[in-house]
């Protein structure tokens, strides 16, 4: 590869790097629950990317492609990531206003994900959130969605559908096997 070439690539890279990394790191701290571990998984997917940059490039979305590196990456991590924040007691939602990168902070606020909402989505199986977050909060349709997780469109449905059951369950908004709401948490909402 040429030096003009390599420099064309590497410029290529830092510009998607620019463009991709707060929504990436949106949807990783979405799933994981931490700050630091998104930022780590954010990494990792970006540097997995960057291997295969020269091809990636080229496909009509880099963005979906590196979301779904960052999802396998979640997936296939998060047993290990549930033993560690066990041990270590790391379920904190990070404040806004608390967070050193303006740019992270503007992003976070945007996300109208705290309190009783991080915790439950954070009860979640992996592939549960992984489903709802890129659903409703990446705003993907059910296509690509199934694409991201390496599933059919039914299998996106039925995820999503138990994940918002089960939130609704947390959250005390009704019995999803009766349809029945709790009158008195009716301001509460779900995606």
């Amino acid at each position: 590869m040429g030096a003009m070439h390599r420099k064309e690539s590497t410029e290529g890279f830092d510009s998607f790097v620019t463009e991709a990394g707060l929504p990436l790191l949106r949807t990783a701290y979405l799933l994981v629950d931490d700050l630091g571990e998104a930022e780590d998984l954010v990494q990792e997917a970006l540097l997995r990317v960057a291997r295969y940059w020269d091809r990636v490039r080229s496909v009509e979305y880099p963005l979906a492609y590196a979301r779904r590196v960052l999802v396998n990456l979640t997936i296939d991590q998060s047993t290990r990531r549930r033993r560690r924040r066990q041990l270590l007691s790391l379920d904190r939602w990070p404040e806004s206003g608390n967070l050193p990168d303006p740019a992270a902070d503007r992003e976070f606020s945007m996300v109208e994900v705290r309190g009783d909402i991080g915790a439950a989505l954070a009860a979640l199986t992996a592939r549960q959130r992984a489903a709802i977050v890129l659903r409703y909060w990446d705003g993907l349709s059910e296509a690509e969605t199934a694409q991201h997780l390496s599933c059919s469109i039914g299998t996106v449905k039925s995820t999503t559908s138990r994940g918002l059951a089960r939130l609704r369950e947390l959250l005390g908004q009704g019995d999803p096997r009766t349809g029945e709401d709790n009158e008195e948490d009716e301001a509460v909402s779900v995606p």
